[in-house]
């Protein structure tokens, strides 16, 4: 009997797939388990290496791909009770990542789960600080029924390394009418129909993406435009919790841009974030723009 579904998207990921493949087939501590890959039209050795391993390989052409679409593709290809999502560039750090992820599951009231991601090495100040505030070391417990004043972090979640009661899927796939942050609107699905999600720093990935100041404004731009689409930015603690999270990483950053040996990054690290800022109010605030402004604004055709 299966113990879960691990679904992993790709495309061009000839660098990390093989890593990837590698650190699932090493876990311990769990039971059976298949991979369903869905790759969106890779012209690298994506595919090449990924034949090598005992896994479901589906392939669709790279105009086909969407993020909750193909989510939902890849996920009604498994049949086990616990649908896993991975991305195809993130490395499960250690044996016991699936373990970790999986045993939370053992509360019936448990809808999804989602783990801790790390940066790569090289990685920028910019994502080190990034995922220093969104994936700590304390394990949450996400309930409905007590909000735990944390505010935006209530609704944060991660498909890059997640995991979710196939049941719970099927009752609220991803939403397709979104083209991005299908991640976040399935969370806030999952939490309003009464499941909690498990914050489950045990279940530790490498992962992160280099992001320039121009890019950082623009995705954030996206993420202050669904935050108010979905009507998340309203909720209790959000808008306080965000601006005191803000004020916390810029005091960080420009205690070392005065201190440290290498200010020029310290300062970059600053720019990007109020570049990211800038954007993301713009996006909470896209009514007011023109449609031709707001299709130029948003790293993934929002108003296309």
């Amino acid at each position: 009997m299966l113990d879960c579904s691990i679904s992993i998207l790709t495309k061009n990921e000839e660098r990390n797939i093989g890593a990837c493949l590698d650190a699932i087939f090493t876990q311990k501590g769990i039971g059976e388990f298949e991979v369903n890959l869905v790759d969106s039209g890779s012209t690298d050795a994506t595919l090449q290496i990924a034949r090598g391993y005992p896994i479901r390989i589906e392939q669709i052409p790279a105009h086909e791909f969407h993020h909750a679409r193909t989510r939902n593709l890849a996920a009604s290809l498994g049949k086990g009770p616990i649908v896993v999502n991975l991305s195809g560039d993130a490395i499960p750090a250690s044996d016991r990542w699936l373990h970790s992820m999986l045993a939370n599951f053992s509360d019936p009231g448990v809808g999804a789960a989602y783990g801790r991601q790390l940066p790569k090495p090289g990685s920028t100040l910019e994502r080190y600080d990034t995922f220093d505030q969104v994936y700590g070391a304390q394990r949450l417990v996400k309930d409905p029924a007590h909000r735990n004043g944390l505010g935006y972090r209530f609704y944060h979640f991660s498909d890059v390394n997640s995991a979710i009661r196939r049941s719970v899927w099927e009752e609220n796939p991803y939403p397709e009418d979104l083209k991005m942050f299908e991640d976040l609107a399935i969370a806030k699905r999952i939490l309003d129909a009464g499941w909690k999600i498990i914050y489950e720093p045990g279940a530790t990935v490498f992962h992160s993406h280099e992001y320039s100041t121009k890019q950082l404004f623009k995705r954030y731009f996206d993420i202050g435009y669904t935050l108010k689409e979905l009507q998340i930015w309203d909720t209790p603690g959000t808008r306080s919790a965000l601006f005191r999270d803000f004020g916390t990483l810029v005091g960080k950053q420009f205690a070392r841009a005065r201190n440290g040996a290498k200010r020029h990054k310290e300062r970059a690290g600053l720019g990007q974030s109020f570049a990211k800022s800038a954007g993301f109010v713009l996006g909470l605030n896209q009514r007011f723009l023109p449609l031709a402004l707001k299709r130029r604004l948003s790293s993934y055709g929002a108003f296309e």
